[in-house]
């Protein structure tokens, strides 16, 4: 399995920095070796092109996310914790890596169709986290029998995707992580209903 590759990582964690640092046009797959220490060649043992690339290191980074935040909400016993849980998380994360941070907020944005339905696909897994949160609660009583489940997720990935991409805006200039508790009083007034 290429995937298992130390190669296959290090051309992923190479490309973070060189779409981070030069914008995903810009990052020419030869700046994505070089930056790898490889040859141009070698990219295209584990990768058919740029954008094979960069869907490639979506999956990776969005998959460690899934995992990291699936270990640290299992001891959590209720969905608002679970929910803190995972805003420290989502925040924690992109804010010990800038690059990816960029990446992900500003790079992964491309107006390309086929490109924007790969990214979607890819952030199913992360939704149907959300998603599960929010049923516990509802099930548990703790968020309101009412609540849109869709309308929700909707509403808590987007409020946290906005909140990073604010910071990377203000060239992450402040402490992402302190918001956490903020985000999390706002959305979890609004799955209350309280």
């Amino acid at each position: 399995m290429k995937k298992n590759r130390p190669k296959y990582r290090q051309i992923i964690d190479a490309a973070v920095i060189a779409i981070a640092e030069n914008g995903y046009h810009q990052a020419q797959v030869a700046k994505i070796a070089k930056q790898a220490g490889v040859a141009d060649g070698t990219i295209y043992l584990y990768f058919k092109n740029k954008e094979d690339i960069l869907i490639s290191l979506f999956q990776e980074k969005m998959g460690s996310f899934v995992e990291k935040i699936e270990e640290k909400i299992k001891g959590k016993e209720t969905a608002a914790e679970k929910l803190l849980m995972m805003i420290e998380t989502h925040f924690n994360m992109l804010s010990e890596d800038r690059h990816l941070a960029i990446v992900t907020q500003l790079e992964l944005r491309q107006s390309n169709k086929d490109l924007r339905q790969k990214i979607n696909e890819v952030l199913k897994g992360y939704l149907s986290l959300v998603e599960k949160i929010l049923k516990d609660g509802k099930e548990s009583g703790e968020f309101s029998l009412t609540l849109d489940i869709r309308l929700a997720r909707q509403m808590i990935f987007g409020t946290m995707d906005e909140t990073v991409t604010t910071w990377v805006m203000n060239d992450q200039k402040y402490d992402l992580t302190a918001l956490a508790d903020s985000v999390h009083q706002l959305l979890l007034n609004g799955c209350t209903g309280r």
